[in-house]
Parts: C-alpha cells; structure tokens; sequence
C-alpha cells in the first residue's frame, strides 16, 4: 500500500516537473535621457579678493575636543596576583571558584599552584 502512494506521488511530481510554462516576457528598457547642459569650467574662477568690500559671514567651526589618549595593553598579571580556589572539604580534586560561589571545578591532575581557567567566568584562579 505504502509503495502504491510513493509512487503515485513521484509520478504526480514528475508530471508537475515536466509540464511547460511560457517563459517569461522580457521587459525593454531604454537609456535616460538627460537634457545638455552647458560646459562649466572646473574648477570654477577664482574671485577677485576686496579688502573694502563687505565681509562675508564664515560659519562657526565646532570645536574639537581631544579624546583621552588609549590605554596600555592589559599586562600579564603575576602568578601571586591570582586567586587561590577553596578546597571542598572530602572531595580532593573539586574545588570552589573564588569568582562564582558555590559552583565547583574539577582540577583533577592539576598540581598545587597552577593556574586554572574558572569555566563560568574565564577568569584565572590557582590549584590550592
């Protein structure tokens, strides 16, 4: 029963498939037309400077402020400057992170003083 219906669907898309639609109709364009203009020089003239003339009004320049200059590149922080992790009394490879309390890290393989990842932070912490 199955196979009588997948079939009778892939004939029905074949047919679909297959059956031809009148491609369509290209739509024609033509070019803008734009009126002539004169020919302009470039650049224009330059006009003869009055000093008796009248003075023109120049528009007020806006002051700009210095931005504070960029700050040095993070340096490495020191090994002492780190954290240590808290030991969780009577399971020896957890311990708690310094940054986020009451979640655990496991350090299993770790040595004492290594400097660990905190998963919930990224921030740095030692094996105690």
């Amino acid at each position: 029963m199955r196979f009588l219906v997948l079939s009778a669907l892939l004939i029905v898309f074949f047919l679909v498939a297959c059956s031809q639609e009148p491609p369509p109709q290209q739509a024609r364009h033509r070019a803008a037309s734009y009126p002539p203009t004169a020919p302009q020089e470039y650049p224009p003239p330059q006009q003869p400077f009055n000093p008796n003339g009248p003075v023109q009004a120049t528009p007020p320049r806006e002051e700009v402020t210095a931005s504070p200059p960029p700050t040095a590149a993070p340096t490495k922080v020191a090994k002492g400057d780190y954290p240590y992790g808290i030991p969780v009394p009577g399971k020896p490879h957890l311990v708690e992170s310094p940054y986020s309390p009451g979640k655990y890290v496991d350090v299993e393989g770790f040595p004492p003083g290594t400097e660990v990842k905190d998963p919930y932070t990224d921030k740095i912490f030692l094996v105690p």
